[in-house]
């Protein structure tokens, strides 16, 4: 818990669904806190960012549905607040653009609270962006006006002066107005916006979820009504919306509409989440293996004192490299005591991860398994009567010792992490997909296999899911898939996460 000094309430933005476009500061913010208040559209996985110990606290806030009332609410924010605590009250969007955030400053203010605002991306924003409709445009549109649809759920009439805003060279963007897009846009035409004025729905805007549809002012209820859109999403009347014929590039890119699972999280999938989303996919980061560090005090003592003995330091994933530094530093505070020590890295993510700490990989595989690895060492001569460290894991193959032993090396063993099932039973991800199912999974490990198979039963599809294939990064995962009875659809054809992501893509263009 922080000190009473430090207490704070920071009113965030969390910015419009898309998880990447919350705001540096925000992002910080999140990883210090002690509680966070949260609305129901915040995406789940900016939660991932807050501490174990942070107290989350969800208050609802949809249409149709509030599970805590805003006074409620507001007193939430100052209880935290007195008992010393640095809250994150985080709302979509942008706080202070129809999110009430102004009514829970306000409160702040008068109970002589510190709170602070950062700013997010407000969902008009976002919608325009990414359906390709510049909110404004040279000779189209000068000028943009934020409306909405939904007022104080106790008047019975609509407050706006719709009629007003009919005739002015505007780009109007109408948020939480699904409910009464008819009546809104009958004042509207009745007040002179003519028929044939482009307008436009988005619906879940910046997520792969998103669905935008472009018609006119005189048909756009009709046909959103055709299409199921609903809430949440923005409505965009104006000149400039005629533009998402050109400009649309999001859903447009090559995995747009496809659900594809990646088994590990955020942390230790190398970012083949990232690169998934960025390709337009929706994906859901499910952690079935955890990975903590599980170094032997007794093989540290004993490597790190005859340290200076070794010719080649091999490392067979990420996480070795993380946790062998770890332990290096804790006993040396210069690189430079590595001294002539060769580097081997089994492929380019690993060698990605010895390279960040300015140490040049000497050995990569061209083919990214144990066996070439093996195979690229013994290619050099260098390895009779040479003394090698591997550095492991606690589910490593033998395959990469046993060569390295038939090679006449003298090999010693570090295990510096370990993976463990992780429990998904409540995790997010893991509830989406069991809602949904997803077009495709794509395992990194064989360890990640052995963990989907065994958590099975955690992961069951409800009917009407998608029921997936699989895409494998390698040869051995490939296998242990083949030997699980797990469809194999991809594979990529060498162990990296771009070359997996471009098989993907091109895999989904050929169905």
């Amino acid at each position: 818990m922080s000190s009473a000094s430090a207490a704070k309430v920071f009113l965030v933005g969390a910015g419009p669904g898309d998880p990447g476009l919350i705001t540096v500061k925000a992002a910080s913010l999140l990883a210090s806190a002690d509680a966070v208040v949260y609305d129901y559209l915040v995406h789940p996985g900016l939660l991932d960012r807050c501490r174990d110990d942070c107290e989350r606290i969800c208050v609802g806030k949809k249409a149709g549905f509030h599970s805590v009332p805003q006074a409620e609410i507001q007193q939430i924010l100052l209880r935290l607040a007195r008992a010393g605590k640095q809250v994150v009250r985080l709302k979509g969007g942008d706080p202070f653009i129809y999110g009430r955030g102004g009514e829970e400053a306000l409160a702040l203010a008068q109970a002589g609270l510190p709170f602070e605002v950062v700013p997010g991306v407000t969902a008009a924003a976002a919608a325009s962006a990414y359906a390709g409709i510049p909110l404004t445009h040279r000779n189209t549109s000068s000028s943009v006006i934020f409306l909405t649809g939904h007022e104080d759920p106790e008047k019975k009439e609509l407050a706006v002066d719709w009629a007003s805003f009919a005739k002015l060279d505007a780009t109007l963007c109408i948020y939480m107005g699904m409910g009464r897009m008819e009546e809104i846009l009958r004042r509207l035409l009745a007040g002179g916006l003519r028929p044939e004025t482009p307008a436009a729905v988005v619906q879940w805007a910046s997520l792969p979820r998103q669905r935008s549809l472009l018609a006119t002012a005189g048909t756009l209820v009709e046909e959103t009504s055709r299409a199921g859109l609903a809430a949440p999403a923005v409505v965009l009347i104006g000149g400039v919306t005629d533009r998402m014929r050109e400009i649309g590039w999001y859903e447009a890119l090559p995995l747009f509409g496809r659900r594809i699972a990646v088994t590990r999280n955020r942390e230790t999938s190398g970012g083949l989440g990232e690169r998934l989303a960025a390709l337009g996919a929706e994906v859901l980061e499910i952690p079935l293996v955890s990975i903590s560090p599980d170094p032997n005090p007794e093989i540290a003592e004993e490597v790190f004192s005859e340290f200076w003995g070794y010719e080649w330091i091999v490392f067979t994933s990420a996480n070795g490299v993380r946790g062998f530094f770890d332990q290096f530093f804790q006993r040396f505070s210069d690189i430079r005591a590595l001294g002539g020590i060769r580097f081997a890295a089994i492929g380019r993510a690993t060698a990605k991860a010895i390279e960040e700490h300015r140490v040049a990989v000497e050995l990569m595989p061209e083919l990214s398994t144990a066996e070439g690895l093996a195979d690229a060492l013994a290619a050099t001569d260098s390895l009779d009567s040479a003394k090698v460290l591997v550095i492991t894991g606690s589910r490593n193959r033998d395959v990469l010792v046993n060569r390295l032993h038939e090679a006449r090396a003298i090999v010693d063993q570090f295990p510096v992490y370990r993976t463990d099932l992780a429990d998904i039973r409540e995790h997010p991800a893991a509830e989406d997909f069991r809602r949904g199912g997803a077009d495709l999974i794509a395992f990194t490990s064989s360890s990640a296999v052995e963990s989907f198979i065994q958590q099975a039963p955690r992961l069951k599809i409800a009917d009407g899911g998608r029921h997936p294939k699989a895409a494998s990064l390698g040869p051995v995962t490939s296998e242990k898939l083949r030997a699980s009875g797990i469809p194999l659809a991809v594979e990529s054809p060498e162990a990296s996460l771009d070359a997996l992501a471009s098989a993907i893509c091109r895999h989904f263009a050929q169905t």
